[in-house]
């Protein structure tokens, strides 16, 4: 498997992109899965410049952009498209 390359920038403007990207392709948000590290669902949270539409918590689930946020439990984050959410 590839690794895929450094990202540079907020993880938000990060995800966003592979997350559009992924539905371009035709894959369903509900079919994503968001796999963050910890950090990343720090600055997530924290990231002033987000709306407050893009983030989202119901029933101890978290979602960015309506993609479920799996918290924790990797070294590196990563938009799954393999899994469904």
């Amino acid at each position: 498997m590839a690794r895929e390359p450094a990202r540079r920038g907020p993880a938000s403007a990060h995800f966003r992109k592979q997350i559009e990207a992924a539905e371009a392709d035709g894959v369903q948000r509900d079919d994503m899965l968001l796999r963050l590290t910890l950090s990343d669902v720090s600055h997530l949270k924290r990231d002033r410049d987000l709306a407050v539409t893009d983030i989202s918590f119901k029933d101890g689930v978290m979602r960015y952009l309506g993609v479920r946020v799996e918290q924790g439990g990797v070294t590196d984050s990563a938009l799954d498209l393999t899994s469904k959410a």
